[in-house]
């Protein structure tokens, strides 16, 4: 059954994006898809990317990882791994545990060791390896060794602080690849790329930083079927609280789109969908599960057609006040996904 709700999803924007940042970073670029590919979904992403050429993959649990076996190709589970995670952990042959304390390294080894990955913390003070704990990972077969920054969608001191110390890490801890920058990283420039570079957010079209912005392209837009079409009349309001009123008679539409779907609720005043090339604007409270429309510029539209929603990630961040990453990953399972 069709869902009166969908994400139209850019495959070409999505390999694009990839592409545009390996070539920034100038050396092998994989991909984080941990959240379902960043509310996306992730085998689909995954598999438009491997298209493209991406070869190295990042979530961030066992079933996750688990849900990419299609591909064949290697996944990088970035929790590590727990005691009930094991039998899963070595089902999966394509899959690593990326090893982020000494408990978990000796956990690992105890287990049957083999190849693994290893966060070591430069300065995150999450997940990693302590400085103090290092000697913990000695003997461990090594894939990659990363670490995380903390900053690097700011201009601070911090970034090349935690890459001086990540290189020094590095110096001691023998691995076949090392890994420092996400998307904001990269835009930091070679000297942040070693080996391996892991973006997130940019793939998707998100915008950590200014230099990212003309390199990238949206990816997810979101559409909704019109339920049903209504005059409201001069002097009337609409929705809960009554925020909107109409100073004239105005055609409005109602859609199946709210913030259980993840369009927030601090997008009142903001949000605008389109039908062609007619703006039309939210008005009125969103609800749970309802939006409504100003169709004062589409005057044809009627129940069952379709509109599409703006989804700029960087100016539904600044107008929602919520970070581009939660705009994203917030898209609910109420959208059939669909490929273009």
């Amino acid at each position: 059954m069709t869902a009166p709700l969908r994400l139209a999803l850019d495959r070409a924007a999505l390999q694009h994006n990839w592409r545009s940042l390996a070539a920034m970073a100038g050396t092998a670029c994989g991909a984080a898809v941990k959240a379902d590919g960043y509310g996306l979904g992730a085998l689909g992403v995954a598999t438009a990317l491997a298209a493209a050429g991406c070869r190295d993959f990042f979530v961030a649990t066992w079933a996750e990882a688990a849900e990419l076996a299609p591909l064949g190709l290697p996944v990088s589970v970035l929790h590590g791994v727990r005691e009930a995670d094991l039998p899963r952990a070595r089902a999966l042959g394509f899959a690593r545990p990326v090893l982020n304390s000494p408990e978990q390294i000796a956990r690992w080894r105890a287990s049957g060791g083999g190849a693994c990955d290893l966060m070591v913390d430069t300065g995150m003070n999450r997940l990693g390896l302590a400085a103090e704990d290092l000697g913990a990972a000695a003997g461990l077969a090594i894939a990659t060794l990363m670490s995380h920054l903390a900053r690097a969608d700011e201009d601070v001191a911090e970034n090349d602080a935690q890459r001086s110390a990540f290189t020094a890490i590095a110096a001691a801890l023998p691995a076949a690849r090392r890994s420092l920058a996400n998307s904001a990283g990269v835009a930091l420039g070679r000297g942040f790329a070693f080996d391996l570079v892991r973006p997130g957010l940019a793939l998707y079209g998100g915008v950590p930083r200014a230099e990212l912005a003309a390199r990238l392209r949206p990816v997810v837009a979101p559409e909704a079927e019109l339920l049903q079409r209504r005059t409201l009349r001069a002097g009337a309001a609409i929705g809960y609280n009554a925020l909107y009123r109409a100073r004239e008679a105005m055609p409005v539409g109602i859609v199946h789109l709210g913030y259980a779907d993840g369009y927030a609720r601090s997008l009142e005043g903001a949000g605008v969908a389109r039908a062609g090339g007619a703006a039309l604007p939210v008005i009125g409270r969103i609800s749970m599960d309802l939006i409504a429309l100003d169709l004062r510029a589409a005057p044809d539209l009627r129940e069952g057609d379709w509109v599409r929603f703006d989804f700029d990630l960087p100016r539904l961040a600044e107008a929602s006040g919520r970070a581009q990453y939660e705009l994203l990953t917030g898209l609910g399972a109420r959208f059939d996904r669909l490929w273009g």
